[in-house]
């Protein structure tokens, strides 16, 4: 949340001298005098304990260093640009006021309290959140408004709601906050430090093997890498990634996209199966029709899943309304778990979700066949999206699950109604 984030204007300048290739000229075309560019240089060589450029006949180069953070304040920066323009966009009602170039005044103070507004809606949850006074938050909000002429906080019953542009501005701002970030762990990295942390959006099954397979063997290689796994519902974790705080989602892929700032990479296809618990009259049966499957309870993952659709394909309305009283619908596997074993319930899981319950004996595979097409997992992230090589290296271990194919018996039992 911008917290210890170095001056957005130091930044710049920094850009400025890299792509224009020396101090004189970059003063020239920012506007700002020599040594205030040199002094800003200072400071982030003191942030970052290492020299950031070399300077010689020809002007200023970048070091290695310098070429990591290059890349991404630039990227920062145009996601900025790009947020100020669709934000006054949004803006009907602007006229005339604030600045024309507003985005290259914008301070870091102001974009925290736009990102702590975002979160909480009341200026002093904000500023509880940030450990600032509340007048300190209100007099930053308000500034920013003043700078960019766009009407940003909205006063409601409930509190403070976001306009239109002050949203359009603020998720932009956390994508170039995630920029930053990730320059900073590539800076650190390099010099042989903290690579930073991997922030992985997981549905239930990359929880189960995949993922922890993928870290064990990440963090062996790079002692020093921090994973942060994020466990919620699809929607959740997917406006998270869009805002930057989460890296890259692993789980079921969605068909059609439901946005088009998000990318999907396929794995592998992952069938599911009907499961009850060990010992359940169906797992014994010698001939299973629609109507046994019908006779018993089940447990259902959350609307707007894709296993939710194969259970929907699997049965009509009609049918649902013969099942059972008693229906729960959840996607915790470990709730699923305590649900079957102490009842008939039925529910649909992948083999490789359920696989430890499998092989353990809690959990067995109804021996029915499913004529339904297997649900696509994959990897999500956001367009534009340039991993750090830590999470690159994450990534390619994830990507290392296409060669494992699931168990046939486990994932299709033996097919008696066949």
């Amino acid at each position: 949340m911008w917290i210890d984030f170095p001056n957005l204007r130091h930044l710049r300048a920094f850009a400025t001298v890299v792509e224009k290739g020396g101090v004189t000229r970059a003063a020239q075309a920012i506007h700002l005098s020599q040594p205030a560019i040199t002094q800003a240089l200072a400071k982030l060589a003191e942030r970052f304990g290492t020299d950031l450029l070399e300077f010689g006949p020809d002007g200023a180069t970048p070091t290695p260093a310098g070429r990591l953070l290059d890349d991404r304040v630039v990227r920062a920066l145009d996601l900025i640009e790009v947020g100020a323009r669709e934000a006054a966009r949004l803006d009907q009602r602007r006229s005339g006021g604030g600045f024309a170039r507003f985005e290259q005044l914008i301070t870091v103070a102001q974009l925290r309290a736009l990102s702590a507004m975002a979160t909480t809606r009341n200026f002093s949850l904000a500023a509880r959140e940030l450990g600032l006074s509340q007048p300190s938050v209100h007099r930053a909000a308000r500034d920013l408004e003043r700078l960019t002429g766009l009407t940003l906080f909205v006063a409601t019953r409930q509190g403070i709601d976001l306009s239109p542009a002050a949203e359009t501005l603020a998720r932009h701002a956390a994508l170039a906050h995630a920029e930053l970030q990730q320059g900073f762990a590539e800076v650190s990295e390099i010099l042989g430090r903290d690579p930073g942390q991997i922030v992985v959006g997981a549905m239930p099954l990359g929880r189960t093997k995949l993922l922890p397979d993928a870290i064990n063997e990440l963090t062996r290689e790079r002692p020093l890498a921090r994973v942060k796994v994020i466990s919620a519902p699809y929607d959740g974790l997917l406006g998270r990634l869009r805002h930057g705080v989460i890296d890259f989602l692993l789980g079921a892929l969605r068909d059609p996209l439901p946005i088009d700032d998000v990318v999907q990479e396929a794995l592998f296809d992952d069938p599911l199966a009907i499961v009850a618990r060990a010992g359940h009259p169906l797992t014994e049966a010698r001939t299973i029709g629609r109507d046994d499957l019908l006779a018993y309870p089940w447990v259902v993952p959350g609307e707007e899943t894709p296993t939710r659709a194969v259970f929907h394909a699997m049965f009509a309305p009609a049918d649902l309304a013969r099942m059972p009283a008693g229906m729960v619908e959840t996607s915790s596997l470990v709730l699923i778990r305590g649900l079957l074993g102490g009842s008939d319930r039925l529910t649909l899981l992948s083999a490789r979700q359920a696989r430890y319950e499998l092989e353990q004996g809690l959990l067995a595979v109804v021996p029915f066949h499913l004529e339904l097409p297997a649900r696509r997992i994959g990897l999500t992230w956001r367009r534009g999206w340039k991993p750090t090589p830590t999470q690159a290296a994450l990534l390619d271990r994830i990507r290392a699950s296409r060669t494992i194919p699931a168990d046939p018996d486990i994932a299709t039992g033996y097919s008696k109604n066949e």
